[in-house]
């Protein structure tokens, strides 16, 4: 998924229908270095699969206050 994706604009998360915003890795892909879209009001990241945003409310994690911030900081516009 790339951050001028037409589709950014319209996803919202499951639990409080607010925007979602794309975290790309800064390093590495692993496990916590994915592509991920995230809810800062939440604190839930949702993963992209293959590019296949996964919004259900059972596939979002709840992250930390350090994962949070380090979210934040990666976060597109």
């Amino acid at each position: 998924m790339k951050s001028d994706d037409p589709l950014l604009k319209i996803l919202a998360c499951p639990l409080d229908k607010g925007p979602l915003h794309l975290v790309v890795p800064d390093g590495p892909k692993g496990p916590d270095r994915a592509e991920v879209l995230y809810n800062p009001r939440l604190h839930r990241r949702y993963p992209v699969v293959d590019g296949i945003p996964q919004l259900l409310p059972l596939s979002g994690e709840q992250v930390t206050d350090d994962e949070h911030e380090d979210l934040l900081k990666r976060m597109t516009p």
